[in-house]
């Protein structure tokens, strides 16, 4: 029973996975249908796992179940950018404060790493990939679990409308130079500095998602 119980959850896992960067990047449109019996052939499982992993991306906002239409890709919101936004700058920045006097010489390092990897991506599937590890890098040491989870949903929430503004507005390799301002204050401890440009590189995000009014 209990490795039957390990087997559906690292299925759902790699479904969720999988189904959730499709949607995350457009390859999966908003409104796409999602059918348990495809969805459970292609990843040669049993429909358990994949009525988790359905549950868990309606959980991140990806999806939603409707009466008689079944589990489709959730519309993509883009009025919900300023609030994504400033939720992410009030969480985020609070997961910082209490990360930065945690932070080790090997968590520098991997912040470090996906700051590069954001610079030399070549694609924006690469750069949005390389930022949302960057983000999650740079506040995980505060090991506040419930903050975290909420972070990544919103993180995610954020990436699909990179990916639909890179769609309209084209994207193109440039170093982050915002990135390179937030690691260099979380090496010096400067705590308020690091926070300050996280904020600001957060409402930059916004303005640049939002229309021109």
């Amino acid at each position: 029973m209990k490795a039957a119980y390990q087997t559906n959850a690292t299925a759902a896992a790699r479904i969720e996975q999988s189904i959730g960067e499709r949607i995350i990047s457009g390859v999966l449109p908003p409104d796409a249908p999602l059918r348990q019996d495809h969805v459970a052939r292609e990843f040669n499982s049993s429909h358990v796992p994949v009525r988790e992993a359905f549950r868990r991306l309606e959980a991140q906002h990806l999806v939603v179940a409707q009466p008689r239409r079944g589990v489709r890709v959730a519309p993509l919101d883009t009025k919900a950018v300023k609030e994504i936004a400033e939720m992410r700058a009030a969480l985020e920045v609070v997961a910082l404060r209490n990360a930065i006097p945690k932070l080790t010489s090997r968590d520098l390092a991997q912040i470090e790493l996906a700051l590069i990897e954001g610079d030399n991506a070549d694609t924006i599937e690469q750069f949005e990939l390389a930022n949302r590890a960057f983000h999650h890098a740079l506040v995980a040491p505060c090991a506040m679990p419930r903050l975290l989870a909420s972070l990544d949903g919103l993180q995610l929430a954020n990436s699909r409308l990179v990916f639909a503004m890179a769609c309209n507005q084209g994207w193109r390799p440039r170093p982050n130079q915002d990135h390179r301002l937030i690691l260099q204050a979380v090496r010096a401890r400067n705590i308020d500095q690091a926070c300050n440009v996280l904020l600001r590189h957060i409402q930059a995000i916004e303005r640049l998602a939002l229309p021109a009014s």
